[in-house]
């Protein structure tokens, strides 16, 4: 299952419920886009160690972008921006879900639902917003 960025930080910040539905989620899969969307997010060396350690220790597997994951991802952006703003990232993460033919795990379903041939696994967060 390839898992969207939202869910690591759920998981990275100590949320069990995040941690029980990535068990769920095995073999767990990130995009290139979300590894560097974490690493983005890392507040000092420190943290950026644990992130590559975490991803080690669970055998987490970043899957890289290639061309036809680049062509999808241009198809999507030019079908989905002006109606529904579909992001470069988005559009790569799901490029890639969909050319490895994988479900794709996230809490911002909304940032999806416009691309038909995507399977999505919906993560909520919300228990742990209360």
């Amino acid at each position: 299952m390839l898992v969207d960025t939202d869910v690591f930080i759920w998981y990275l910040r100590g949320y069990e419920k995040a941690a029980t539905f990535l068990e769920d989620c095995q073999p767990v899969m990130l995009s290139v886009v979300t590894y560097m969307e974490l690493v983005q997010g890392m507040r000092n060396k420190q943290e950026l160690q644990v992130l590559r350690q975490t991803i080690q220790h669970w055998r987490w597997r970043v899957l890289p972008i290639d061309e036809i994951i680049s062509n999808r991802a241009a198809i999507y952006v030019e079908e989905h921006f002006l109606s529904h703003s579909l992001r470069l990232a988005d559009a790569l993460i799901a490029a890639t879900a969909v050319e490895q033919g994988l479900t794709l795990a996230t809490a911002n379903s909304k940032h999806y639902r416009m691309i038909k041939e995507l399977v999505i696994k919906r993560f909520d967060p919300s228990p742990m917003l209360e």
